[in-house]
Formats: C-alpha cells, sequence, structure tokens
C-alpha cells in the first residue's frame, strides 16, 4: 500500500548531515482508517477506501457515522478512494505514514489556490502595454480577433476569469524524511494547496 490522505502544514527547510539544505513542505499524514475495499467481481475496479480528519460526530450525517461505524473507525471528514491499490488490506485496518521511505518519489494531488477573478496579465503571464505618452493599454489583453475574416472570436482565447481553485497533480516529489511517531511526510518542493488543506499522496512508480 502505497496511498495516504494528508493535511499540509506548511514549508520549512532540513538541513543534511553534510551541510546541504533541503526545502520541504511538511505533511501531517496518516493516520487513515481503511473504510471499505473496492473489487473487480463486485464493483468492477479494485480500489481501497481511506478516511482521514478528525470532526465532531455532530457535523456527519447519520448514513455517513454508519458507515464509518463497520469500519470502527471515529467520526472523519474525507473519504478518499485510491485506484488499484488495497492489496493486502482489510476494513478495519489502518494506514499510517510508515508506508513511505526517505528517497521515494511520490506524486501529490490537491486543490490549489483560489485566486479569485484575474485579468491576462496576472492568470496567463501577458505582457503590459505601454505606460507613456498617454497610453491606456497599460493591462488590457490587446486584440483578440479579426475583423473581417472570420468575424469573431475564436474558441480557446486566454481571456480573464477565474484563476486557481482547481485540481492540481504534482509529480515526481521526493520523500526527505519520515517521522512515523509524529505522523510526518517532508516532501522536497511545494505541494499544491494552502495551509491546513488535504493533500492525496500515493507513490509515482
Amino acid at each position: 500500500m502505497a496511498a495516504i490522505l494528508a493535511r499540509k502544514l506548511g514549508m520549512t527547510q532540513l538541513f543534511g548531515e553534510d551541510g546541504a539544505v533541503a526545502r520541504v513542505t511538511v505533511l501531517e499524514a496518516g493516520p487513515c482508517h481503511v473504510t471499505a475495499i473496492r473489487t473487480n467481481d463486485r464493483d468492477g475496479y479494485d480500489a481501497v477506501q481511506l478516511a482521514f480528519g478528525s470532526v465532531r460526530e455532530k457535523a456527519l450525517s447519520k448514513p455517513e457515522l454508519g458507515h464509518l461505524a463497520k469500519a470502527s473507525a471515529p467520526p472523519l471528514r474525507h473519504l478518499v478512494e485510491f485506484r488499484g491499490e488495497g492489496a493486502g488490506l482489510s476494513v478495519g485496518e489502518t494506514v499510517d505514514v510508515d508506508t513511505f521511505t526517505a528517497g521515494e518519489r511520490v506524486k501529490i494531488s490537491g486543490v490549489s489556490k483560489g485566486k479569485g477573478f484575474q485579468g491576462t496579465v496576472k492568470r496567463h503571464n501577458f505582457s503590459r502595454g505601454p505606460v507613456s505618452h498617454g497610453s491606456h493599454n497599460v493591462r488590457a489583453p490587446g486584440s483578440i480577433g479579426a475583423s473581417a475574416t472570420p468575424s469573431r472570436v475564436m474558441k480557446g482565447i486566454r481571456g480573464p476569469g477565474q484563476m486557481g481553485n482547481k485540481r492540481i497533480t504534482q509529480r515526481g516529489l521526493e520523500v526527505v524524511a519520515v517521522r512515523p511517531a509524529e505522523h510526518l511526510l517532508f516532501v522536497r518542493g511545494a505541494v499544491p494547496g494552502p495551509r491546513n488543506g488535504y493533500v492525496e499522496v500515493r507513490s509515482d512508480g
């Protein structure tokens, strides 16, 4: 099993024995309760369902509490299925961060930070217009279509709009250190999502 749910705590840096510094993201990974096992014979696909994130019992519905009770799990907020995983696991077990090792490559999925409605300069890295001689085209996108042919704006033109708040998967991230006693996972580089956001960690093999 090489998949787990985690909460992003923030970023810091770790120093190796040789003095080399590694900029890392700290993840609170697990323990995750196995709440369901999907099989190809019964469900049409193989997967394991993990639950993570403590929450008050009153925040969940009765069906959600009943589903967790079948797995002897406490009230947990987030349930995620990982396809192709779950070999050797059974309902009621827990998955912890010690399933990963230092030096392993992982891919992490999460929802990126939402930045609201943004213009083309910030959203698509457009160049700005001239700012001298009374120009009013400082941050405008410029021409987006032709006049006579085809007399319309073509589909796919990059323009202003909602920026961020989308699911992103970052691949090839390296696990720098693992602290099973504290349920902490240190991953080199940045990870999608805001601080205290929930992410999915899977081996990138």
